[in-house]
């Protein structure tokens, strides 16, 4: 039995922006994704930061949800800023459902546990949603949200998911960062990040909290283990 994770799966096999179009690394990338992710077994969990699926609505992603479905082991899914397909948790889990997606859940407003380790997050925020004008009832409301999800956890262990990355240079979400201190969250993992930018992104201990990025791209498209 194995925990992993990985994030910006970014599948496209309902729409059509695959991001084989970037070229470099994203070239083949949902074939990079099927090898990289033979290591899963049934007894298995996976935990995805975030920008799943590129499909507009729930429909238009359920080709990217039988993919992800088809491979063993329980998947956990939490929301990026490209999951425009989110919903309700109510909605995506009678739709799992319907479909018969059993091997799919929902990280949102909850936590998750593997053992006695608690598996918490949400997506995040970012300086670009600051740049697009989101609103501080936004911000607020992942505040709560994070919160929420940690709180769910108890006394537990806790690993923390993110989408956006809580620091990068140039950037520091101090009150996302104040949770994870407070919380005593072991390591937080997030995605979000490509390319060029992986060299920015906060790597190793901050303040008694060791942060990792897993997006695919920066783990070649093979999902990082966090425990066995």
């Amino acid at each position: 039995m194995a925990l992993y994770t990985i994030g910006d799966t970014h599948l496209s096999l309902g729409s059509a922006k695959p991001m084989d179009v970037f070229g470099g690394a994203w070239t083949g990338y949902v074939e990079k994704l099927a090898r990289g992710l033979s290591v899963l077994r049934e007894e298995d969990t996976l935990v995805i930061a975030g920008d799943i699926s590129w499909g507009m609505s729930l429909e238009e992603s359920a080709a990217d949800f039988a993919w992800l479905d088809a491979l063993p082991g329980k998947k956990i899914l939490m929301k990026g800023n490209h999951d425009y397909w989110w919903n309700t948790a109510a909605k995506m889990n009678r739709f799992f459902q319907e479909k018969g997606f059993a091997s799919l859940s929902i990280l949102h407003n909850n936590c998750h546990f593997y053992g006695e380790v608690a598996l918490c997050g949400t997506r995040g925020w970012f300086y670009e949603e600051e740049k697009a004008g989101q609103s501080q009832k936004v911000f607020n409301r992942e505040l709560m949200r994070l919160e929420t999800s940690l709180k769910a956890a108890g006394d537990r262990e806790k690993l923390c998911f993110l989408h956006y990355p809580p620091y990068y240079t140039g950037y520091c979400c101090q009150p996302i960062l104040d949770l994870l201190e407070r919380y005593r969250v072991k390591t937080c993992y997030y995605g979000h990040l490509h390319g060029a930018s992986h060299r920015l992104a906060l790597q190793g201990e901050h303040r008694g909290v060791n942060y990792r990025l897993v997006s695919a791209d920066y783990l070649n498209f093979c999902p990082e283990k966090i425990l066995e």
